[in-house]
């Protein structure tokens, strides 16, 4: 289990970052403060939610697509 602070120096973001990727559920976290009606909520992030964070923001290559050929001057194509 990391902490918020742990993360955020992991990935040399601010914990305000951190805690909007939570507030906006992004990234999973469990409060473990003594009361759910804490004021101030204590995150924990598990190693599995890290994972799927971090699988969900990775990049996908773009596929290449396909070249067009280009019709030669002068011929009119009547039929396809």
């Amino acid at each position: 289990m990391l902490t918020v602070s742990e993360l955020a120096k992991k990935y040399g973001v601010s914990e305000a970052t951190v805690l909007s990727w939570i507030a906006t559920g992004e990234l999973r976290a469990t409060n473990v403060s003594r009361s759910a009606r804490s004021k101030r909520p204590r995150w924990r992030i598990s190693q599995a939610a890290l994972e799927a964070f971090e699988a969900a923001r990775t990049p996908t290559p773009v596929q290449p697509t396909a070249r067009r050929s280009k019709r030669p001057d002068g011929v009119i194509e009547f039929y396809r």
